[in-house]
């Protein structure tokens, strides 16, 4: 029998009255129970938070550094558990779902770093004009308050550990809530925060229903939201709270660009290669995975036929299968959604060149050409194994293609140029551009956010640090500089 699994509440583990349950998108067994906190139990966790926000922000570096290098330590023991419950509940292939423990490692091993080494302090001489002889000007960060982490399903634990890491370097209480399709991966860093010396109060992790969280989103006491899922529910929260601090971490419809001079053999397998691979990882569920592929004219016809034998050897099935590329997406609705999205382009004269069957919750590897521009497809993140081919004649029609779209996430641009990639920096409109590889690659370390309807500040451990914080000037009167 599949036992409960309890929440955190400042910092201890507890249970409320109800439970939902949580199955496998494969073959819809149950992976566990989950206790629902309770109305009561939410305003004590966020009290808690409040309470304990200016102890918390005062807790030395080396403690907070140490829980944070406690927590990356026991992730990595714990890597084949863990990437077992990230598969069991996600559908995530096993191979993937190692990757993400191996990535939420890396986030908690920065945070621990970063904790170190954050809000060293800038001096500032203010004598530059005769009003400020003898003044210096101290600049220190300092958190804006309790940060309210809402996690999306298709990393439940290193989108869990972007919210939780940075937090807690920073000194910051964090109230998080995973997402209820997968909120086993999240709980679990309950388990390894529990080991820890972080003062009580200073986190939970509840699995809040979604129609609870207005009132959190409401809440006075939690003046910075982070956020990462769909564009529509991000942006809601931004308009319903217009003077907090929201990082929106949104959608994408990822852009890989192959232009003419990458045209060699060994170039053109390269890139379907990373191409078919990085349009179905995580079952296309990624906000930077390839959905649009921009090919010059010139290699177009040479690149078309090895994408297409690259994603249909891409082997799906069972996601606790080594082999397994790609599993099932979240759920029946999901694929059925991609399905009817695939249906609408073809209905509208794409051509299907492999693909387009779903069973269950699973779809197949699809690739679609001469798609039309209105079709829903072409708008919007399909967050689905499916890509569009498209031709273009040069550089400038391809960036123009890129920047065809509402949202601004990543790009990649397969070139040798550095001229090349230097105008592609200034002229795409996304937050990240990536040359000689796919749009989807991401160290945790780095700035990670978009432009345009793709969100606002930016993930990374230590930006996301700065969003949690706001500077403050300590003026220092009558020194002899």
């Amino acid at each position: 029998m599949t036992s409960t699994h309890a929440f955190w509440l400042a910092g201890r583990q507890v249970t409320g009255e109800d439970t939902f349950d949580v199955t496998s998108p494969w073959d819809g067994r149950l992976v566990g129970k989950v206790s629902v906190p309770t109305d009561d139990q939410v305003e004590e966790a966020v009290a808690a938070a409040y309470a304990v926000r200016d102890d918390f922000a005062a807790v030395p570096a080396h403690v907070r550094a140490a829980a944070l290098d406690h927590v990356s330590k026991r992730l990595a023991e714990r890597t084949e558990e863990i990437a077992q419950l990230i598969s069991a509940e996600n559908g995530k292939p096993i191979k993937w779902a190692r990757g993400e423990v191996g990535r939420a490692v890396s986030v908690f091993r920065f945070a621990a770093e970063e904790a170190r080494r954050f809000n060293g302090g800038e001096a500032q001489r203010l004598d530059t004009d005769a009003g400020g002889q003898g003044r210096l000007a101290l600049t220190r960060r300092f958190p804006k308050g309790v940060v309210l982490g809402i996690a999306p399903f298709n990393f439940p634990l290193n989108l869990c550990a972007h919210k939780v890491a940075p937090a807690i370097a920073a000194g910051a209480p964090i109230i998080l809530k995973p997402a209820p399709a997968t909120p086993l991966s999240g709980l679990i860093l309950g388990d390894l925060l529990a080991e820890t010396d972080l003062p009580a109060g200073s986190w939970s992790i509840l699995p809040v229903a979604n129609e609870k969280m207005p009132a959190l989103v409401q809440d006075e006491r939690l003046p910075v939201i982070s956020f990462t899922g769909s564009e529509k529910v991000g942006y809601a929260i931004m308009d319903s709270v217009p003077r907090k601090h929201c990082t929106l971490e949104l959608g994408g419809n990822g852009a890989a660009v192959v232009l003419a001079d990458f045209a060699s053999d060994a170039d053109l397998d390269w890139a379907a290669t990373r191409i078919a691979t990085f349009s179905n990882y995580q079952g296309g569920q990624s906000c930077i995975s390839v959905q649009r592929v921009i090919v010059d004219a010139s290699v177009h016809d040479r690149l078309l036929p090895r994408i297409v034998a690259a994603v249909e050897a891409q082997a799906t099935g069972d996601p606790s299968d080594d082999k397994t590329d790609v599993g099932p997406l979240v759920s029946e609705d999901a694929a059925k959604r991609v399905e009817s999205w695939v249906k609408e382009a073809v209905e509208a004269g794409a051509t299907l060149l492999t693909g387009g069957d779903r069973d269950g919750a699973s779809y197949a590897p699809t690739v679609l050409a001469d798609v039309p521009a209105n079709v829903t497809i072409a708008c919007e993140e399909v967050f689905g194994p499916v890509l569009t081919v498209q031709k273009v004649d040069g550089e400038a029609e391809a960036f123009a293609a890129v920047n065809d779209s509402k949202y601004g996430l990543q790009a990649g641009v397969f070139t040798h140029d550095l001229q090349v990639a230097f105008r592609a920096h200034r002229a795409l409109e996304v937050g990240g551009v990536v040359i000689g590889d796919v749009p989807s690659y991401r160290a945790d370390q780095m700035p990670y956010g978009g432009a345009k309807q793709s969100g606002v500040g930016r993930e990374g451990v230590r930006f996301a640090m700065e969003d949690y914080t706001y500077e403050r000037v300590l003026v220092l009167t009558g020194l002899a500089l």
